[in-house]
Order: structure tokens, then sequence, then C-alpha cells
């Protein structure tokens, strides 16, 4: 018998939905990805204006020590008397001594050391007064660990006002952990302030701008959009604009450096935000990307402070203010801000966020009043709503609820999963209707950087692209991470002082986006295989209860099997289970034991009492092993969540959630019930959480096709994720046959756990090559665990 020929057939001439500005991608200030990042200054702790308040362990002279050579000493202090500006009081004072010798200050800048190049440049900036008035000359170096001069110059400070004073230097040779020395050989007195140096090489040539190599990169993805500043850090943060632990406020990031204040980023350093907005708004038109600011709605879930509802006036005038900002001529109060600022002309503005991963009433009783007002100065602007940090539950359905009764434009939802997870969603968007607010995946990623991850990431991808019906805006999350300052991963660009990679994950992000395409195109298989279906595998195994941050009395525990009506008592079961720190020496567990679950249809019934602690616990069930296992997480995150979560080989996903807060002394009944690969979650005789955790079925190819109007290209993705090589036949319908181009950019031929690294940074990376075809079909083998794109172009012959 033939083997049935396998047939993808693109019909060219029936378009789908538009794919608009699908692709994009997200900046963050996590990982140190601004200061320390791709905002190029070297020196950290520049403004000597590191707090407490922004890490426990930083103070004004972080990164900062005293230099003494010779008979010559130096005493360093803080001052706040007369500073340079208001905003950023504090500077320091050189008292320096010297009967021979120099003596000083000296910045040890970010990861190992000031980066320098052999015959590269750096431009040193500073403010100065001399406290006496008279001249005080000062060596400035850039100097090795062992004091090495690999460049050097020299300023003379004069007047007892503060004045700016520049250098430039010239590194003689290569070093990554340098020093920048500030050094004098008289005595007296001088302050010093925003002590600056830059590569004269940044990105464009833009004094003061951004980091070259990393900015290269993420104009090389091409995205369509770029959201920013955040995240966590856009809400989380007191309601004062003034205070140092502030929301992100976006009119504190323009002006002059030296006027920005100094704030807490809530991943716990400090921001200079001398990456501000008018920066974001620069970077994004220099890329071709549409800027997306998002922007804090008047609540804090982390603390749940809240902006008074008739207090939220200034809130929203900020909202409209950033849009004049962005659109308006420089005739408008703000649209002449930017011109003043060096942009006279709009940099444009299409789409504003409000709020970020929000969860809780207070949030959408807010946003009502910005949606209200930007709608009706702004009637076309796109406004987005939040539906919280998990794909599903309560707090999803709140945000969808909310953006469906206010008419958002899109709703930013968020979820980090595991890759058997988005395997098993890759249709998630299917069923979604075209009429109302689209989705903005405005953050998302499997939990790795290996090129499996990848690999599933461009299988959900297909899935965005052929739903993009309901599907406007998709990013992957997080960007940039400082390899010495990770605070999350994975993420996308993995960076040093000196050194950057792209991941795996970066370069399906960049087939995806270099090959956008704008339009869909009908495409349909024929002769393939049917999906492999996974086997019907109810969620069986063991049981067990773990405290979380907290330690809590059990009892009271009883297991049902639904299908024989039996039940398994413990009455000799009435335990103490603690997390806390004292649990261990006093003999306490942290986890209690309950055997095997009862079959596919179970229920186990008990009661918790916390005795002690901020959180709650946590309820295993199907559990195979501490990789594979599923988990009721009663409690969790700031003690303010209730989740069903599943683990395959290690990775995580949270299936559904909903807001519960555990309180101290309140006795809780308890009731979770498994059929099959459904769960079902009761507290007190309320259903809280309800979740399928279904298997995937492994589809012989997960693809896409659209077209780009620009070119007339035809573009086809696809992602076999199987061990086997899948040969189709590709047809292009109503397509000329006298032949097409065809270019073939493919990721392939990796283990599916190959990294990249500093090591090595192009271990994974796609190839690129020509093919040549004959009229409008072709065969192609695509290969085992790969990601392809192919771009069909008509011959010159076509017309």
């Amino acid at each position: 018998m033939t083997e049935k020929e396998q047939v993808l057939k693109i019909h060219t001439q029936q378009r789908g939905a538009a794919l608009g500005d699908l692709f994009g991608i997200f900046f963050e200030d996590l990982n140190h990805a601004a200061d320390g990042g791709l905002y190029a200054e070297l020196v950290q702790n520049r403004s000597f204006e590191f707090d407490p308040v922004d890490h426990k362990s930083y103070h004004a002279l972080t990164a900062w020590e005293k230099i003494e050579r010779g008979d010559a000493r130096a005493e360093i202090t803080i001052g706040d008397h007369d500073p340079l500006h208001p905003r950023n009081p504090h500077y320091a004072v050189l008292d320096l001594h010297s009967s021979g010798g120099s003596a000083g200050i000296m910045n040890l800048g970010f990861n190992s050391g000031i980066p320098v190049r052999a015959g590269e440049s750096y431009l040193f900036s500073v403010y100065v007064r001399c406290l006496d008035g008279s001249e005080k000359p000062l060596s400035i170096t850039l100097e090795g660990v062992e004091g090495s001069i690999h460049a050097q110059s020299s300023i003379v400070a004069k007047g007892s006002e503060w004045t700016r004073y520049e250098a430039s230097l010239t590194a003689e040779r290569t070093d990554y952990s340098s020093r920048l020395v500030i050094s004098g050989n008289w005595s007296g007195k001088v302050c010093l302030d925003m002590v600056s140096l830059f590569p004269a090489q940044t990105f464009l040539g833009r004094p003061g701008g951004l980091r070259e190599d990393i900015a290269l990169l993420l104009a090389g993805l091409k995205p369509k959009f770029m959201r920013f500043p955040g995240g966590c850090l856009v809400h989380d943060g007191s309601l004062n604009a003034e205070d140092r632990d502030s929301m992100y406020r976006w009119k504190n990031t323009l002006g002059d450096v030296s006027a920005r204040p100094a704030r807490r980023n809530n991943w716990s350093y400090n921001q200079t935000l001398g990456l501000g907005y008018y920066e974001y708004f620069q970077f994004c038109e220099d890329i071709g990307a549409k800027p997306i600011p998002v922007l804090p709605g008047g609540y804090d879930p982390h603390h749940k402070r809240m902006v008074p509802l008739d207090e939220l006036g200034p809130w929203i005038a900020d909202a409209l203010d950033l849009i004049e900002f962005a659109a308006g001529d420089a005739g408008t109060e703000w649209g002449g801000i930017r011109a003043g600022l060096g942009h006279p002309e709009p940099f444009g503005l299409e789409y504003i966020g409000i709020g970020n991963e929000e969860v809780g009433e207070p949030f959408f009783e807010r946003y009502a009043y910005f949606h209200k007002a930007i709608k009706e100065k702004y009637p076309h602007m796109k406004v987005i709503n939040s539906s919280g940090p998990f794909a599903a539950g309560g707090e999803y359905e709140r945000g969808w609820r909310s953006a469906r009764e206010q008419g958002s434009d899109l709703v930013d939802e968020h979820y980090y999963q595991s890759p058997a997870w988005f395997l098993a969603n890759i249709h998630r968007y299917k069923n979604f209707k075209a009429d109302e607010p689209k989705v903005f995946l405005g953050e998302y990623a499997s939990w790795g950087n290996k090129y499996y991850n990848a690999l599933i990431e461009a299988a959900f991808m297909t899935g965005l692209e052929n739903n993009a019906h309901a599907v406007g805006l998709a990013c992957y999350a997080p960007l940039l991470c400082n390899a010495d300052y990770a605070n999350w991963k994975p993420d996308m660009i993995w960076f040093n002082n000196h050194e950057v990679y792209p991941t795996p994950n970066y370069y399906v992000q960049k087939l995806f986006m270099n090959h956008h395409g704008d339009q869909l195109l009908k495409a349909e298989a024929s002769g393939f295989a049917a999906p492999v279906a996974p086997a019907d595998t109810p969620i069986t195994g063991k049981i067990a209860i773990a405290a979380d941050a907290s330690s809590f009395r059990v009892y009271d525990i009883e297991l049902e099997n639904s299908a024989t009506g039996g039940k398994q008592g413990y009455p000799e079961l009435d335990a103490i289970i603690s997390a806390l720190p004292d649990a261990e020496a006093s003999g306490v567990k942290h986890t209690l034991e309950l055997g095997e679950g009862a079959g596919d249809h179970y229920i186990i019934r008990l009661k918790v009492l916390r005795i002690a602690g901020s959180k709650g616990f946590k309820l295993y069930f199907g559990r195979q092993d501490e990789r594979n296992q599923l988990w009721w997480e009663v409690g969790g995150w700031q003690n303010q969540d209730t989740m069903i979560c599943s683990m395959v080989d290690g990775s995580a996903a949270v299936l559904t959630q909903s807001m519960f807060t555990v309180e101290t002394d309140e006795e809780y009944s308890l009731e979770l019930e498994v059929s099959g690969r459904n769960i079902r979650a009761s507290i007190n005789g309320i259903l809280v959480n309800e979740a399928e955790d279904p298997l995937a079925a492994i589809e012989p190819l997960y693809y896409s096709a659209s077209v780009e109007e620009a070119s007339g290209d035809i573009i086809l993705k696809a992602v076999n994720v199987q061990e086997s090589v899948i040969t189709a036949k590709l047809v292009l319908a109503d397509w000329p046959s006298s032949g097409m181009a065809v270019r073939v950019y493919e990721l392939s031929g990796h283990s599916l756990d190959a990294e990249n690294s500093f090591e090595f940074p192009a271990r994974v990376a796609p190839a690129e090559r020509p093919l040549a075809v004959e009229g409008n079909s072709l065969s192609y083998e695509f290969p085992p665990h790969s990601v392809t794109v192919l771009r069909m172009s008509r011959t010159s012959s076509n017309g």
C-alpha cells in the first residue's frame, strides 16, 4: 500500500486576519536591565544617592572606595548642604591632605568593574565645587585592580559654585575589571556629584546613550512594538510621587539627568532613571517599534495601597499628559516639553496600558475612570486593561469582565508556564471572539533557556499567529538579564559588563519578528497522521500536605473513593506541620505524607488551622516524584492566592488562581476532588478553584502562513516538535507556476538541552540558505525538533 502524500497547501489569495503589530518586545527594569545594562553608564552610584530603601546593604558610598598613595590621606564624607539639585540632595566631599603622593576616590563600576577596550574612548563628566573657591587640579584615570593606568586625563576645578567638567579618555589596553579614579595631590576640600563615564561608542553615537551591543540585538529583532517600563515596578510603591519608593511616575524621568530623582526599584536595587521616558520613546523610534507605555492605575496590589476615587484626577492627568507628550504637536504644553528636550516632531502613540498584572476589585474600579477620560479626549487611543498574572481563574475572569464592560481595546495577559502547558494550549485562543477586546499577551515564557523551551515557544507562537482574529499583541518576557544581578530566570538576552549572548528563545522571537507577515493566509494540511493523542491517564499518585512560611494543625482527614463510595479515615492523625525557622530543631515536620490517592476519582477532606506564620500551605496530589506532581496552594504569593498548579519534569504551571487569605486561629474545612484530569477545590463548602490539567496531543507539524504586503512574499512558519523528519509537499495555490525563489531560515540539529553561553554564544542559532524551485510547489523535509521559516518570492519572470 502506497503511503499517502503529506501536503501542505497555502491558498495565496484567501486571506484571513491582519497580523497588525503582533510580535514585539517588553523592556522591564529588572535584572539590572537599565542601570548596569542597556543604559550605558559605567559608573555605579554616580550621584551618591544609594540608600537602604533601595537595598538593605546600600549606603551613599556603595561602589566607592577611597584611595591613598604615598603620604597623601583622604577623608570622604557625604554632604547635603547646597546640593547640585534638591531632588538629588547628596554628594561626596573629598578632604585631601598631601605632602607627597595623591589621594581621592575610586568607583568600582558594575559586575567585575569598568570595562575598557584598547583604542576605544570614554567620555567622563563630573560636577565639582571647591569649598575654598581656589583651583584644584584633579587627575582622572582608568586603572587596573593592581593600579596600572589604562587611560588618563585631568581637569582643573575652580570656584565655589557647582560646575560641570568633561574629559575624554582613550584606553591603551583592554581590561574588563577597571576602576575609575579621581585624585589630587593637594590639601583641601572639593565636592563631587554626578560622576559619569560613558563609552564614546554608544548606540547611534548618542552621548549618554545606550550600550551598543545590547541595543543592536534588540534592533535586530525588528519588533513591531516595545512595552515599557514594567512590570511590577510600575505599581509596586507608595502613592506619593516624591517618595523614594513611589510607584513609577513618568514625569520624574524627564529632563537633565542631574534633576531626575533616584528611586527604589522594587527588584531591590537603585534606579537612576537615566533611561527615562524620553529615551524609551527615542529608542522605539530608532528601532521602528511602536511605544506601549504602561502607567499605574492608582492601586498597589502588593501592599493594597489605593488612591481615593475622588483624588484620581492627577493620576488620570498624568495619563493624558503622557499622550500629549508623545503625540501632541510642539504647540501643546507637553508636546512643547518634548520639543524642548530635542524632538519637535511627535513620536506618535497608538497604545497605552493602565496597570500591570492587576488583581483585586480596587484596580478595576479605578481603571474605569482612566478609560473614560482617555477615550473622551483621545477616542482612537487603544487602551489596554489587565487580567492578572495567571492564565485562568477568578482574577483572570475579573479582568476580562472589566474589559468587556469598559470596552477596552486589549487585555494584558501574563503567564509563565511549563513546556507541557504550552503544548497543551497551542489552540488556547481559537474560540476567542473577534468582536471582543483583543489579547495582549504582555508576558510569557516557558521555564528555561534551553533549545527545547524555544522549540515549544515557537509552536505556541504559530497558535498566536493563527488566532490573530483574537490576539493583537504578544511579547516574551523578561527581555534582559545582567548575569551577575539576576532577579528572574529565564531571560531572552544575557550579558555581563562586556559580553552579551542571545538565547535560543531570542532566535525564535527573531525568526517570527523578522518574518512577521501582514495578513494570514489559509493553509490546510492533508495526508498527515492524526495528532499523537496521549493515553487517557487520570491524575494518580501520592498525597501530602506541607506548610509554607507558617505552622498548621492538620486533622479530621478523610480520603473517599468516589467510584466505590469507600472512605479511608486517619483518626490517629492530628498533626502539626511547620515551615518556620525553628521547626526542624523542635522536631516538627514540614510535610505530612498521606499515602496514595484512591482510584481515578477521589475526594480528600481535611481541616487545617494556622497557628503562626504569614502564608499558607500546599496540598500535593498526583505526586510521582519531586519533579512530577500537582498541588493546591492556599495562601500563596503574599497570602493572597489559592491556586491549582502542575509540575512536569521540574517545570511548573499555574492552572487556575483566585484570591484567598489565610487567617491565624481560624479553622478551614478543605475539600479537593480529582476526577480523571479535572480538579475542584473548595474551602468551607465554597468552590474556590476549578481546573483541567490536559495532556497535549502532539500534532505532526505546527504551522502558520502569511503574506508580506511590501514584498508580496509568502511566509510559512513550521515547527516540528517530534523526533522524526516530517516530509511534506508544499503547494502555493493560485500562484504563478513558472517558478519561485525560496529562502530557508531554520533552527535544527540541536540537542533539546542545548543552551547558549558567554563561551558559546551561537551554539544555537538559525542557518539560512536559498532553495531553487521550479513551479509553485516543492517537497521539503522538516528536520526533527526544528523551527523553519520558508520565505517564498516570485521570480523576476513572474513579474
